[in-house]
């Protein structure tokens, strides 16, 4: 089944199926808005939270969604499904660099 996502900040949509992430339904469309980094749980880059609608999650990092923020609709979109039509506000912010820049490498 698929349903309508829509980004709270812009008033885009774009359709996702149940088995497509959130983050791979916006991707597979071309679309921007949600932050991309691992793809895989690990970094809280694609940060969202959702306002309306219902989810199904796969395991996420505790360093980046904590049992309250998960709770609160807080997760990543990576590793969130649909389960109905659902409206989501992108707040991912790294917490940890992904990488570290050479200069960061030299200087540890």
């Amino acid at each position: 089944m698929r349903y309508t996502v829509t980004l709270a900040e812009t008033g885009e949509t774009y359709p996702c199926g149940e088995t497509e992430n959130l983050l791979e339904g916006m991707l597979r469309l071309g679309k921007k808005g949600i932050p991309v980094g691992c793809r895989g749980g690990g970094c809280g880059v694609c940060k969202i939270e959702v306002v309306s609608g219902n989810i199904t999650t796969k395991v996420m990092s505790r360093d980046h969604v904590s049992e309250e923020d998960q709770a609160a609709g807080r997760v990543l979109a990576c590793r969130a499904f649909p389960a109905s039509d659902i409206t989501l506000r992108v707040i991912g912010l790294m917490k940890k660099n992904v990488c570290r820049t050479k200069t960061q490498a030299l200087a540890a």
